[in-house]
């Protein structure tokens, strides 16, 4: 009997770090996108929603200076939604604002990346472009950012 390497495994686990990632870039990716990207499916699998897209607050906390006490910095809205696909698998999403349409698209994304079926699909034709897209926008925003840095020296005199 052999054994099955995690790595092949179909990442059902919440805690599979690749399913992490590609439920983030889900969350940032836009509705359009999303859109576009299952009209594009060529074999799109019937699904039902266990939880419809629903909206509703998670309070935000942040650190002071990245290590100090944690604090309540506000409240932020998002919306979520839960679906299982024919084959089984269940996908969820959390995303940013009242999109109920990006939280439902993402939800299927996520459930049809779990399946061996549709994985490599989902991957060329909207996990990998998406992050290629945000990568790129992360280096213009920092770039832009670097722009403004501003050095602060100390010219001493020569007077001693």
């Amino acid at each position: 009997m052999s054994e099955a390497r995690d790595d092949d495994a179909a990442p059902k686990k919440m805690g599979d770090p690749r399913r992490k990632a590609v439920m983030a870039l889900l969350a940032r990716s836009d509705t359009e996108r999303l859109a576009n990207a299952w009209e594009a499916l060529s074999n799109k699998p019937a699904f039902r929603t266990l939880r419809a897209p629903e909206t509703g607050l998670v309070m935000m906390r942040g650190r002071a200076g990245g290590g100090g006490r944690p604090f309540n910095l506000g409240e932020a809205t998002v919306t979520r939604a839960v679906v299982t696909i024919e084959s089984g698998e269940t996908g969820y999403s959390y995303a940013l604002g009242r999109d109920r349409k990006k939280a439902l698209y993402a939800a299927l994304f996520d459930a049809l990346w779990q399946t061996e079926k549709h994985r490599d699909e989902v991957e060329r034709g909207l996990i990998a472009p998406l992050a290629e897209d945000l990568e790129a926008a992360d280096a213009t925003a920092r770039a832009e950012t670097a722009a403004t840095k501003v050095d602060f020296f100390t010219m001493v005199r020569g007077e001693d």
